[in-house]
């Protein structure tokens, strides 16, 4: 299944390595969500062959995602 997504998150999200691959193919590029907090935050389990500008260490054990294109496929497709 192939994703879609506005423009304009795509063009905010100016830092992906991957060329959005994780709008096409199995998805196995994308990290699993444990959580979104407020509508905003996603705290995430990183994928371990997962290379990403946007995974940022939140204490010890702990990651959030700030990638807009991830954040709002999770909104909309629940992925």
């Amino acid at each position: 299944m192939n994703l879609k997504l506005d423009a304009d998150i795509l063009n905010q999200a100016d830092h992906c390595r991957r060329n959005f691959s994780c709008l096409t193919g199995d998805k196995t590029c994308l990290c699993e969500v444990e959580r979104l907090i407020d509508n905003n935050l996603l705290f995430i389990k990183p994928a371990v062959t997962n290379i990403c500008n946007y995974k940022v260490s939140f204490g010890y054990s702990a990651y959030y995602c700030n990638c807009p294109a991830r954040l709002e496929i999770y909104k909309l497709y629940n992925i």
